[in-house]
């Protein structure tokens, strides 16, 4: 069996659930090997009108037949959603794809009875638009085939990367996860200043979107590091130099620093109150 005949469920259909389904039917996946559960009409009658694939209300029925089974609800009602697919899932033990922040391996595992392979995947938000990161991790349960599905499915929305760690998921929360906010905070701090400097206001939109998508580009393109294509476009005694030496002496690299650590200390501390069972 390729990836791409493979029968994947969704558990939940909301953005992240339909990004990812239209990023696999791009990618070639069949339509009739994709099924969709969600509790709320609404959210089924919009996939079925988006996308060629089976919407259905019942969890156990999407998953009874499914290689892979993607749960795409929220964290705060994992723990129920999991607990109610054990026996279905026990039968023929699904790899189990999970995009809930938060949820360690451990605690999905022993929700869903045990002994399943697991990937733990976290997707940033652009994913809706294609252009995710995403960050992967398996238990030692997840064959050869199923890692490369676990990647062929993520891959659909964007980059894709494994972690040898778990524990390092934490970081990938602090940075990726979170990470499209702190740009649009920068993004929103140009355009103010633009404004400020006497643009008018679609014009510094504009440019800045189009300067934050440019500098991404290159950085993406090139072989070399932040650092040297930011030393390269500073020329010395010139604009840039002295805007770089205003940020530096405002120690922005330590108030990433900083920021980073405080989403990583959160983010652990999520894990440890979400990922408990109840008594």
């Amino acid at each position: 069996m390729t990836t791409k005949t493979s029968t994947i469920a969704f558990i939940g259909g909301g953005n992240m659930a339909r990004s990812l389904i239209g990023g696999l039917l791009a990618d070639g996946y069949d339509a009739q090997n994709i099924w969709v559960s969600d509790p709320d009409q609404g959210q089924r009658d919009a996939i079925k009108k988006n996308f060629p694939v089976h919407a259905i209300a019942s969890n156990q029925d999407a998953i009874k037949h499914a290689d892979a089974v993607i749960l795409a609800v929220k964290p705060q009602v994992l723990q129920t959603v999991a607990e109610d697919l054990a026996n279905t899932a026990q039968k023929t033990k699904p790899l189990i794809i999970s995009i809930a922040a938060g949820i360690r391996e451990s605690a999905l595992n022993a929700w869903l009875g045990g002994d399943f392979p697991i990937v733990r995947a976290m997707p940033n938000t652009p994913a809706l638009v294609g252009s995710g990161a995403t960050a992967l991790y398996a238990n030692t349960r997840v064959s050869k085939h199923q890692h490369d599905l676990a990647e062929s499915i993520m891959r659909a929305v964007g980059l894709t990367l494994w972690l040898d760690h778990e524990a390092q998921m934490d970081a990938v929360t602090a940075l990726s996860g979170s990470g499209p906010a702190y740009f649009f905070l920068i993004m929103e701090a140009l355009e103010n200043a633009g404004r400020e400097l006497g643009l008018p206001p679609e014009t510094a939109r504009l440019l800045t979107l189009q300067t934050a998508f440019g500098a991404a580009k290159m950085a993406l393109e090139s072989t070399e590091d932040s650092a040297t294509l930011r030393a390269r476009v500073t020329s010395p005694g010139g604009t840039t130099e002295q805007a770089i030496k205003v940020l530096q002496e405002g120690q922005i690299k330590n108030l990433f620093s900083k920021a980073l650590t405080a989403a990583h200390g959160r983010s652990i501390e999520l894990a440890e109150l979400l990922g408990g069972t109840r008594g």
